[in-house]
């Protein structure tokens, strides 16, 4: 039986020039290199300059995701952006992405799901191209988290870099079996019981302010690695698919421990693991398609293969998409 998938036809990314090592954080706040590595492997992350904004990263990525797939501005009638860190309560930033590309049609919105936003982007726009509402999109994940860390919070603030990554995704009549391109299944989930145990203590309807990240981290850490196993093997039944079939593992960059936990409870070899938190630190929505650009561009994830992207987030969000490149 045919059916539309999506395929996923470039990538790109972009990072801010400023690169904020372990050492240089020694200097603003009471941590060590050893401290930061042994609990969440991260050794640098990349922070905005002033007046670079979250629209600013996007628009970079997005235009470097059309470049690789080949693909005019014109030709893209979807721009989804997930975010956290919009640069405006309204309008949306994927509104302020599409000008600046000079898309001027189809449609843009933003989606806020925190570090699950670009899979619950991406699961949303292959929704919307089955449903016919659009035929290509961009799909980006951009984050300026350094704008929301109180950087007197060691246990915070350490944790968080700036970034972007975008891919281009089209629909593709296939033959609706488990070798086509495209994704092949997804599942989101979300438990709002959990609000306080990830969350911004700001907004524009309580304090009129962004507010600060707050964490509970060893509550998080359970959380993530059960809630994204769980979540996973929903769609290993959907697909009757297990851990060996997958060639590469795309997890959130959050944490080297929940990473590791995460492939180990799965059954998924480490060696099939893109890992990038070591240099980006955790970016939020655009932590997976930042590692998705890296692993395609250095030539280990190619067409054909079989590959895993999931991520947790504050809500608690949660979700996993299932994709052969």
């Amino acid at each position: 039986m045919s059916i539309l998938r999506t395929v996923v036809r470039g990538v790109g990314s972009y990072l801010p020039a400023e690169i904020l090592t372990n050492a240089d954080l020694v200097k603003i706040v009471d941590t060590s290199d050893e401290w930061i590595v042994e609990r969440t492997g991260i050794h640098a992350r990349h922070r905005a300059a002033p007046g670079e904004y979250t629209s600013d990263l996007a628009v970079h990525a997005g235009r470097a995701a059309l470049e690789h797939a080949g693909v005019d501005p014109s030709d893209i009638d979807l721009v989804v952006v997930a975010t956290a860190t919009p640069d405006h309560t309204f309008p949306s930033t994927a509104t302020e992405v599409q000008a600046r590309l000079g898309i001027q049609h189809g449609f843009a919105y933003d989606i806020q799901a925190v570090c699950s936003g670009f899979v619950y982007a991406l699961a949303t726009v292959d929704a919307q191209l089955k449903a016919g509402m659009a035929r290509r999109a961009l799909v980006i994940g951009a984050e300026t988290f350094s704008r929301i860390l109180d950087w007197t919070d060691r246990t915070t603030c350490v944790l968080f870099g700036d970034g972007a990554g975008a891919v281009v995704v089209e629909a593709v009549e296939s033959d609706g079996l488990v070798t086509d391109r495209g994704i092949l299944a997804s599942s989101l989930r979300s438990d709002g019981r959990h609000r306080d145990k990830l969350w911004v203590d700001g907004g524009p309807s309580t304090t009129q302010t962004a507010g600060h990240l707050r964490m509970e981290g060893k509550e998080v850490f359970k959380h993530a690695v059960t809630n994204l196993a769980d979540v996973i093997e929903v769609l290993f039944a959907e697909t009757g698919l297990t851990g060996a079939d997958i060639d590469w593992f795309v997890p959130h960059q959050a944490n080297r421990r929940i990473i590791d936990a995460t492939g180990r409870k799965l059954g998924i070899s480490p060696d099939k693991v893109v890992m990038t938190v070591q240099d980006h630190g955790n970016t939020s929505a655009a932590s997976i398609p930042l590692a998705l650009d890296v692993a395609v561009k250095d030539g280990r994830v190619k067409r054909g293969d079989m590959v895993m992207l999931e991520a947790m987030g504050g809500g608690f969000t949660w979700g996993a998409v299932l994709l052969r490149w």
